[in-house]
């Protein structure tokens, strides 16, 4: 949760016994329905707004319904203008969102970085949360400053199910964020290959040229060290079945064999070679796969591969 002015600090101490985050939940809302029901009137609005925040944070709709009819207001913001939809929203208090739309709360504000409540519940994996939202009418495609949508948030967080849910609601596949990357060249870096096959299946363009002239397949091809290569080369795979054009170079004048090469993914390589790839190719500066990659095993590797295009050329 945000960081809270002294004041609230101070009515806290009254309205709750002991720290906050040292109870569970329903021990915390339990407490602040008792301390509430002791103390009527005993603080002013800007105080219950922030109650209101808590109960959203916490998912206590019995409290927040209370605090509503003492005069908390649904169109307060926190600092980080943020409401106590917005609030709900990316912790998944769906009994408290069903509460504050009802009283009238906007689906469609947007916090200090240009939020929904719908992105900032895509960006938690809130599948529910995200649900009801658009069921309120919530727009799939509204994006945050840096242009990232909900769709593209669902994918990054590796979210399948999510991501289900917002193509299903007509998100457009391949807006592009303020980074150049769509939500298939997320799906593509980390290995998602689950989420690549529901959005190429979604009309998503397998063979892509984005930022900086870089495809899903260089993205794969480059994949997280954390995923696991059977990912990468799923996802890889999947790319090129669709259509993806192994011998793409992007602004360096680098393949996706290249990309492969640097990053050490040795049965990527295969891969890519078997489909068409030339391991002879150099990039902007002169550079080879094999002058680009850093494991001595993976410059062998190359060199095999290589070896064996000069003998079945002969």
């Amino acid at each position: 949760m945000t960081a809270r002015p002294a004041i609230w600090f101070a009515v806290l101490a009254i309205l709750l016994p002991g720290r906050v985050s040292a109870q569970p939940a329903s021990l915390v809302c339990a407490s602040l329905a008792q301390q509430l029901q002791q103390h009527p009137g005993s603080v002013d609005g800007r105080v219950l707004n922030e109650a209101l925040f808590e109960a959203a944070d916490l998912d206590c709709a019995d409290i927040a319904q209370d605090l509503l009819e003492k005069g908390a207001s649904v169109r307060s913001r926190n600092r980080a203008g943020a409401t106590a939809l917005s609030i709900a929203a990316s912790k998944g208090a769906e009994n408290v969102s069903v509460l504050l739309l009802k009283a009238g709360a906007d689906v469609h504000h947007r916090d200090l970085s240009g939020a929904t409540p719908l992105l900032r519940a895509a960006r938690d994996g809130r599948r529910r949360e995200a649900r009801l939202l658009l069921e309120a009418g919530a727009d799939p495609n509204a994006a945050d400053d840096q242009a990232i949508t909900p769709l593209i948030a669902a994918t990054f967080g590796g979210h399948r199910l999510l991501v289900e849910i917002l193509v299903e609601a007509g998100s457009t596949i391949d807006a592009v964020d303020k980074t150049g990357k769509v939500a298939l060249s997320y799906a593509a870096g980390r290995a998602f290959a689950d989420i690549a096959q529901i959005l190429i299946a979604a009309g998503a363009h397998a063979d892509g040229v984005w930022g900086h002239a870089l495809t899903p397949l260089m993205w794969a091809a480059g994949h997280a060290n954390d995923a696991p290569q059977a990912d990468g080369i799923r996802t890889a795979r999947l790319l090129l079945e669709a259509g993806a054009d192994p011998l793409r170079r992007d602004d360096r004048g680098r393949d996706a064999l290249m990309i492969a090469a640097e990053r050490g993914h040795a049965e990527m390589i295969d891969l890519l070679i078997e489909n068409g790839a030339d391991p002879s190719r150099r990039d902007l500066r002169g550079m080879t796969a094999i002058d680009l990659a850093g494991k001595a095993e993976i410059r062998a590797h190359l060199r095999r591969h290589a070896g064996k295009a000069q003998s079945d050329a002969r």
